[in-house]
């Protein structure tokens, strides 16, 4: 083999034989113990990005490890390849989004071969294949069968001009992205899945993940559950007797109540406002609300815009008549859609009673502390009060703490009837309906006979027309397709039309992972012994962006099945490793910005190894990496030193003896042992920085200390090893250079010598009053004696200590000597 390091002759040369070898097919029949390393599949639009470097770079370093350490490893890989963009595309172009779609997967795929990523490639799968979305779709049936699929109306973002919905990243300042006109709210009948009934086993079961999920997406995902305890209590709208019922996890402020909010799109919200004579306002007034996003309507800076519907509801508690108002920051989707509003105790409640005028009333008055309380004035409060404190002007309750007025006003109003304890979660179930065409059909068929009937599994897939037409029109173009929707119903025979929704992309990816086990079984979603051998996932990585919707729909989807009898665990991931994002000059990249950092380009340059390693070592994986702040100039410098390091070791045959060796081999031992433990904790950055040290210990013991032969070699071997997860393509080469018939990357990890590991001397400063004035070796468990008349005889101390006294020295064993001196 030629000298040197030449990344662009050495890499391709390297990717053919381990292709030519199928080195990283996973092996059903082998006796090793299993790892399945995941990483979350990609949507292939347009070719990889820096931040897809960064997150395979991270996929790869953990399969290719864990095959060292002597795994039979399943590292698979497949494409995401259903979705919106591609949809746009088509209809930007006229064309069908398949073509783009399986265009862009190529692309990706063949980058991904130029860094060399230790893929399973036989397991590859695309989720807009049919031979995958039967699957989805048999899953849908499942849960529909069982109950958890469902059909309600709900509201739509609606573009009245190309009769569309629309996805909240189509409405662009409350207006369509594809025509500007302004966008409405529409009530279409839609499918869910019931992911509600599984709210506390979801909950519940993050105690098996708290040691190995990242904390933050723990917190992400209890949040977005949002379990509280509070109760819900019955109001009556005075002019006409409806009774509502609101949720609160603070009835112990029922007194504090001085107005009553419902969502504008509350069912009863026009019938109270035409009751109020204020109908022709409302109407106006709901059609601005709902040209706002949910989250502008909930945002904290925003101005909270409401309107009276001329009607009072009475307050269970004291009788008192409460205005109410229809208001933008409340929503359908949390409780009942209806809030009692208690100012005194609620910032937004405060926010719009200051607008609007209307009263603050302080029913919980904090705890005095040491220094006292002062009153609170309701009529300059600015901020809202929450948290502890005893009930005041709640008649029948003052001087309660607040925790044991809530339980004896919630008991009182159980008695009464007019209330009760109550759990709520802040979840909704999943809306998966998509009235979009590039997505798996719904498989189900709706009969004037017979009603809802699902497609039998037999027919399965009910695979997208090939002749859509994705130019723009009304609908979407699988509900345009003149013969899609025509179908026999299998029950009776007679005429009947099919669903032309969609179901939700997260609906493919909440699956994915077991239809790895066994890409190729095209009678079972998923073969049950295959997966009994490989899942749950020992090591998934992606990632946060997707902390919250995919992890809990995959979490939820594996309990469905477990449930069903087809699993036999109820978690899909047993550990998680997120990364951070790669950005350039302290921003996102983008093309307007003029920073994008192209993969291919660095490549170019630097060869994919140097690509590789400067991701992994320009700091925490789990943090933001700034291309401006990285060097892949010094990463690809120090791959071409190591080139050097085993050419030299090559040239420079002979034998050290063993006292010679010894300060390297320590050196090896200690990077083998400091280097696997950051290997892993995922700490790449410091494995690299600690690699980087031995490769010049190494140069160091070669030039200064004469150190050949056995030692040189065993420090070489360990290092290219371990570097080969990072840089696997350099390691292969310099494997081979140094004689090896087989692979590094099926070498066996090295293990540390322990009596290696203890230190025979120990570098320690020498001070003089404090200040550092010189240092020095010393034998490890070295006396006082010793080591004072060893640094006496340091430059550095002679100096400083010339016609001083010394009173006192201070002696730390192994730290630090320090000589006092008269002042």
């Amino acid at each position: 083999m030629a000298a040197g390091y030449d990344p662009h002759e050495i890499e391709p040369r390297w990717q053919r034989a381990w292709a030519e070898a199928d080195l990283f097919t996973a092996r059903d029949d082998s006796d090793k113990p299993r790892f399945y390393a995941l990483h979350m599949f990609p949507y292939p639009s347009g070719d990889l990005h820096m931040g897809h470097v960064e997150a395979f770079s991270l996929a790869d370093a953990v399969a290719r490890y864990t095959r060292l350490r002597g795994f039979e490893v399943m590292n698979p890989i497949g494409w995401d390849s259903f979705g919106l963009p591609a949809e746009n595309a088509a209809i930007q172009r006229g064309v069908d989004p398949r073509a783009w779609t399986y265009a862009n997967i190529e692309t990706h795929a063949e980058t991904m071969r130029r860094l060399g990523f230790a893929w399973d490639w036989s397991r590859r799968l695309h989720t807009s294949d049919p031979e995958y979305y039967k699957w989805t779709q048999w899953l849908f049936l499942q849960l529909f069968e069982a109950g958890w699929a469902y059909r309600k109306d709900a509201l739509v973002n609606w573009c009245p001009t190309d009769q569309t919905v629309l996805a909240n990243e189509q409405v662009i300042d409350g207006r369509c992205e594809r025509c500007d006109s302004e966008v409405t709210k529409k009530s279409l009948t839609q499918w869910f899945l019931a992911i509600t009934e599984f709210a506390d086993r979801l909950l519940d079961d993050m105690s098996q993940l708290e040691s190995t999920w990242p904390d933050r997406v723990l917190t992400l995902q209890r949040n977005w559950i949002g379990r509280s305890e509070g109760a819900e209590v019955t109001f009556t709208v005075d002019e006409g007797g409806d009774e509502v019922a609101v949720y609160t996890t603070r009835p112990d402020t029922l007194f504090g109540a001085t107005f009553f909010i419902v969502a504008p799109e509350h069912p009863r919200a026009r019938a109270w406002a035409e009751r109020g004579g204020r109908a022709d306002e409302f109407d106006e007034f709901l059609r601005r609300v709902q040209r706002k996003t949910d989250v502008e309507r909930q945002a904290a800076e925003q101005d909270k815009e409401g309107l009276f519907l001329g009607v009072h509801a009475v307050n269970p508690v004291n009788g008192e008549r409460l205005p109410v108002y229809a208001a933008d920051y409340v929503l359908m989707g949390y409780g009942t859609g209806a809030i009692m509003c208690v100012p005194a105790h609620d910032q937004r409640d405060l926010d719009f009673a200051r607008q609007h005028d209307l009263p603050v009333r302080i029913v919980v008055q904090p705890e005095r502390g040491p220094s006292g309380s002062p009153e609170l004035d309701p009529a300059t409060l600015a901020e809202a009060v929450s948290g502890d404190g005893v009930l005041v002007n709640s008649p029948g309750y003052d001087g309660l703490p607040w925790q044991d007025a809530k339980r004896r006003i919630t008991a009182d109003l159980q008695t009464r009837g007019l209330g009760g304890a109550a759990v709520n979660y802040r979840l909704r179930d999943w809306l998966v309906s998509r009235q979009r065409a590039w997505g798996p059909p719904i498989p189900i068929i709706y009969c004037d006979g017979c009603g809802v009937v699902p497609v039998p599994v037999e027919d399965l897939p009910v695979r997208l027309p090939d002749d859509m037409d994705f130019t723009e029109g009304s609908g979407s173009a699988l509900a345009r397709h003149p013969s899609f929707a025509k179908v026999e119903c299998p029950r009776c025979g007679g005429q009947a039309r099919r669903e032309t929704d969609t179901t939700d992309t997260f609906v493919d990816s909440s699956w994915y992972f077991l239809r790895y086990c066994s890409p190729h079984r095209d009678d079972v979603a998923f073969d049950r012994e295959a997966v009994g051998r490989w899942m749950p996932v020992d090591q998934y990585t992606g990632g946060v962006e997707h902390a919250i919707l995919h992890l809990l729909y995959a979490r939820f989807v594996t309990k469905a099945l477990h449930d069903l009898g087809h699993l036999g665990f109820t978690e899909p991931f047993l550990r998680l490793k997120s990364q951070g994002m790669v950005v350039s000059g302290g921003a996102k990249m983008s093309k307007s910005r003029g920073n994008v950092i192209e993969p291919r380009d660095v490549m170019a340059q630097f060869g994919a190894d140097t690509l590789r390693g400067t991701m992994l070592f320009a700091g925490p994986i789990e943090e933001d990496i700034d291309w401006a702040e990285v060097s892949p100039a010094g990463v690809a410098k120090w791959l071409a030193r190591l080139c050097r390091l085993v050419d030299d070791h090559l040239a420079q045959p002979g034998e050290s003896d063993d006292a010679t060796a010894a300060g390297l081999r320590r050196a090896t031992h200690r990077t083998i042992a400091d280097v696997t433990a950051d290997f892993e904790a995922f700490k790449y950055n410091t494995a690299i920085a600690k690699l980087m040290t031995l490769a010049n210990d190494v140069g160091d013991a070669v030039r200064n200390s004469g150190v050949r032969g056995r030692a040189v070699r065993e420090a070489l071997e360990a290092l290219l090893v371990m570097v080969s997860p990072i840089t696997p393509h350099v390691a292969e080469e310099l494997w081979h250079r140094l004689g090896h018939d087989g692979f590094v990357s099926t070498a066996t990890w090295p293990e540390h010598d322990p009596a290696l590991l203890v230190e025979q001397t120990r570098r320690i400063p020498v001070q003089i009053d404090g200040k550092v004035r010189d240092a020095m070796v010393v034998a490890v468990g070295a006396d006082r004696e010793d080591a004072q008349l060893q640094a006496r005889q340091l430059p550095g101390v002679t100096r400083h200590l010339d016609g001083r006294e010394v009173v006192k020295v201070v002696w730390v064993p192994d730290r630090l000597l320090n000589f006092v001196t008269r002042s």
